[in-house]
């Protein structure tokens, strides 16, 4: 692990972005932002971070497409994506970790709560 690891954000709610932002910033950890799937994918392609948080609901490209196309792809395959979703209904959790999330955060959620399940993820790598 990068002695300041890279998380992208991928969020369409610019207040939760901001949320999300300043305290995985606090936390000590790089962050890039996107506010759509689209979004997403072209900065990844730029910028290959160590851990995604993806809103499962977002325009363009939704988090569910876009989670599939980053697991497809050898390149992207390993990076642990946490769906961060006010999906919570029942099965919703089952069917984001089919799509390929790795983890699964329901909305609404505390950023120490997600801070906490970032560092968790990381610590294996």
């Amino acid at each position: 692990m990068t002695s300041q690891p890279t998380i992208l954000l991928v969020e369409d709610n610019l207040h939760n972005r901001k949320i999300f932002h300043g305290v995985l910033t606090h936390a000590g950890f790089r962050v890039l932002e996107a506010s759509d799937g689209g979004e997403a994918l072209a900065t990844i392609k730029r910028t290959l971070p160590d851990l995604i948080l993806m809103d499962l609901s977002i325009p363009v490209v939704d988090g569910w497409e876009c989670t599939r196309r980053l697991k497809a792809d050898p390149t992207t395959r390993a990076v642990p994506i946490i769906a961060l979703t006010a999906h919570a209904m029942r099965g919703d959790e089952e069917r984001a970790r089919h799509a390929g999330c790795d983890g699964y955060l329901s909305k609404p959620i505390s950023p120490k709560r997600v801070v906490e399940e970032v560092k968790r993820f990381l610590a294996g790598k």
